[in-house]
């Protein structure tokens, strides 16, 4: 016999939840009575212990420890063998944990999206940070020509003169020389100079200066790397990263330093040294999402499983009164995207439904239960992980560390 639900008992049973649970254990976890004051409590001390994912606010990112360290290793042996560096694009995890560990496997460096990001790993004490986007206007040059004296390993782009020219007045003033490598059109017309002889004429100008250091060449082509396809993949890549090469080897000939010749992509790492990059700016690898897992891969045409998808964002189903539908805890605020896959359910469509809620349709299949963990594979790295302050790392249903994303502990994404 169910018994009726009143207001009263209602509040006595919430007040008595933790006994209840204990009593009631069905699941193995449902013994650990807890408040979510106290789990905060124990992250704030780095005890994980008895912390699982069920305990977890919503929307939240977890990430798979055993699957992110799993692609780490495979884009470390795949630098190791081909003898390309990789300065990892922190972009898509802007954590100083991620990037500790990405350079614990041999990653020279890191790249830098944003002079906040450069900041954030400099201060950190990562060494040869790379700052990718070209510093315009007084507040990014100085913020640069400061992060250059605090570490000379530090270095920025150009493609532009009038960017050598400020940066070099800069740096006389701080009295330090930074290095600046040349940023080249690759296939995106967002940025980059002209390639062949004018961007010889660019990195000569930069050589001729006094209180500058010319340190290579720099060409990404966003277009290439999320080409379907693994040979019109190739073939792209070609036609935009060819000509940076190209320019390369005239600034050599010319007898210019040419310490690297930097770009290249997760859906391209395995192509960008044919075509005679010497160093990787890979980033999405460590993570995946569902653009790049739709790229098709070397060796299956219609799934890229280079690497593995060991991030996702966990939600929680809050309503469900129609039938094959239910609505989520993830909405636009949370950069939910009908490209968004469900880990486990290819069959789930994904719609966005407001700020605050999502919507998850099937037409068979098991149902989806109110007050059920749902986790999504997000569909672009960079928006998602910017949105939320913290990584749950897990093993299986386990929480076993709290990486803080940009630096933003303390604020607490529910």
């Amino acid at each position: 016999m169910i018994a009726r639900m009143t207001r009263r008992n209602f509040f006595a049973s919430t007040l008595s939840a933790p006994l209840a649970l204990a009593a009631n254990n069905t699941t193995g976890l449902a013994k650990r009575p807890f408040r979510y004051a106290e789990i905060e409590a124990k992250i704030a001390k780095r005890d994980f212990t008895g912390i699982f994912k069920e305990d977890l606010p919503t929307p939240s990112m977890v990430l798979d420890k055993a699957m992110f360290d799993t692609n780490l290793k495979r884009m470390s042996d795949h630098c190791k063998t081909t003898g390309m560096t990789i300065r990892a694009h922190c972009k898509i995890h802007k954590s100083v944990d991620v990037a500790k560990r990405q350079i614990g496997l041999g990653a020279v460096g890191i790249c830098c999206a944003t002079i906040a990001e450069s900041e954030l790993m400099v201060g950190a004490g990562i060494k040869n940070v790379l700052y990718t986007c070209q510093p315009a206007g007084k507040n990014k040059i100085w913020r640069g020509i400061t992060l250059a004296a605090k570490d000379t390993t530090f270095r920025m782009v150009a493609d532009d003169p009038m960017t050598v020219e400020l940066l070099d007045e800069a740096a006389s003033v701080a009295k330090i020389k930074p290095i600046v490598l040349i940023d080249l059109y690759s296939g995106l017309t967002r940025a980059g100079h002209a390639t062949g002889e004018p961007g010889l004429r660019l990195a000569k100008l930069i050589d001729s200066k006094k209180n500058l250091r010319f340190g290579g060449v720099m060409g990404y082509s966003g277009s290439a790397s999320h080409t379907k396809g693994f040979e019109k993949r190739r073939e792209k890549s070609r036609l935009d990263v060819g000509p940076v090469v190209e320019t390369a080897n005239l600034c050599r000939t010319a007898g210019l330093n040419v310490e690297v010749v930097t770009g290249g992509s997760t859906g391209t790492y395995n192509i960008d040294k044919e075509i005679g990059l010497t160093e990787l700016q890979a980033g999405s690898y460590i993570f995946m999402d569902t653009l790049y897992m739709n790229i098709g891969g070397k060796k299956d045409a219609l799934k890229y499983g280079d690497f593995l998808p060991s991030l996702s964002v966990m939600t929680t189903v809050i309503s469900k009164n129609h039938a094959n539908q239910v609505t989520i805890d993830c909405g636009n605020k949370a950069m939910l995207k009908p490209t968004d896959q469900v880990k486990g359910r290819p069959d789930v469509v994904v719609e966005n439904q407001g700020a605050e809620y999502g919507i998850l349709k099937w037409k068979d299949g098991e149902e989806l239960k109110l007050g059920q963990r749902v986790e999504l594979y997000c569909s672009n790295l960079d928006t998602s992980t910017n949105v939320y302050d913290r990584y749950y790392v897990t093993d299986g249903e386990r929480v076993v560390d709290v990486w803080p994303i940009m630096g933003r502990a303390g604020a607490v994404q529910r």
